[in-house]
């Protein structure tokens, strides 16, 4: 019910590209693995395995130009606390249906093993994009739950 009536205004506010950098302790990069080619950044701090393939896949997928891990200050406020996506990829253009992807990566796919606050968070974040979309770019931002990274593919293509 909450979410029916759940609006996103637009603000003046902006990041700098420090929002990447900013807050974040010393990283340990000892245990890290190959230097990534796609990534914005060289090496990439995951918070779980599903995460690390994920990796893996974007960073030699032939169809993806480029991919950030979102930093914790990038918030999406909703009624239930603030959510932060886990992935912005860009696509090559005439080779996927949505060029640009905020993605969030879950263990299961099944509803039943997330929480209620998760759901809310998930559902209010396609609200947030669906909004942007109808506002500045039809269909430009696709957001999706994603538990690898060949369900990512059948979401974009």
């Amino acid at each position: 019910v909450i979410i029916e009536h759940l609006a996103y205004d637009e603000v003046e506010d902006k990041f700098d590209l420090d929002i990447f950098t900013a807050g974040q302790t010393k990283q340990d990069f000892s245990k890290a693995g190959d230097k990534l080619q796609r990534h914005i950044y060289d090496y990439v701090v995951t918070d779980s395995n599903i995460e690390r393939e994920f990796v893996k896949e974007l960073d030699t997928a032939n169809d993806v130009v480029v991919y950030a891990k979102l930093p914790r200050g990038f918030l999406i406020p909703t009624p239930v606390g603030d959510y932060n996506p886990d992935w912005a990829i860009a696509f090559k253009e005439g080779r996927v249906k949505h060029i640009y992807f905020v993605a969030e990566t879950k263990g299961s796919m099944s509803s039943m093993v997330l929480n209620e606050i998760e759901k809310t968070k998930i559902k209010c974040a396609r609200k947030f994009f669906d909004e942007m979309n109808q506002r500045y770019a039809p269909q430009n931002v696709k957001y999706d739950v994603v538990d690898s990274f060949g369900k990512l593919m059948e979401v974009v293509k």
